[in-house]
């Protein structure tokens, strides 16, 4: 049995992860309106993803006893001044994620819930992956620029991208 407050948090987390599915949606629908389709697919793959990050901790909280709570998600930000701020966004948002989780994982940790605490540590390893691909996508940006064939060619590394795994 999950504590309540281990539950809250969890739940807590399920909407984060909503919230960052809506908003990748948002940001692929952009991609697409600005003819980049390369960064819409990886973005609409990137909006499955946290789906699937958000139902697996979802059916964990019930699996433990606890009662999920499906979320209310706000309306994510739709426009966007060009490529760099979209992933610099996205980069924002998935280090807000990274600290929910090690609040979660130290909350696991304080309750002795040793199951918790390896659950989360799915989430650790992939919110260090997150971060550091979003970082190499703002580096290659940087390097390759976004006027003329630059943005081109930053479409094309995005839609190289492969989608991750989920286990």
């Amino acid at each position: 049995m999950i504590s309540k407050k281990l539950e809250a948090a969890l739940n807590e987390q399920v909407a984060l992860e909503a919230e960052a599915s809506f908003r990748y949606l948002a940001m692929a629908s952009w991609c697409e309106q600005k003819t980049l389709h390369g960064c819409a697919k990886f973005y609409y793959n990137q909006a499955d993803e946290e789906r699937m990050h958000m139902m697996k901790i979802f059916t964990y909280i019930n699996s433990v006893g606890g009662l999920a709570i499906s979320p209310q998600v706000a309306h994510p930000k739709q426009s966007f001044k060009n490529i760099k701020e979209v992933v610099e966004t996205s980069l924002k948002g998935e280090k807000e994620v990274t600290k929910s989780v090690h609040q979660l994982a130290e909350l696991a940790s304080k309750d002795k819930d040793y199951a918790t605490y390896n659950f989360i540590q799915f989430y650790v390893d992939e919110q260090r992956e997150e971060e550091t691909l979003f970082q190499d996508i703002l580096d290659k940006i940087s390097l390759i620029g976004t006027a003329g064939m630059g943005l081109y060619y930053i479409d094309k590394e995005m839609d190289n991208i492969k989608p991750a795994k989920i286990a």
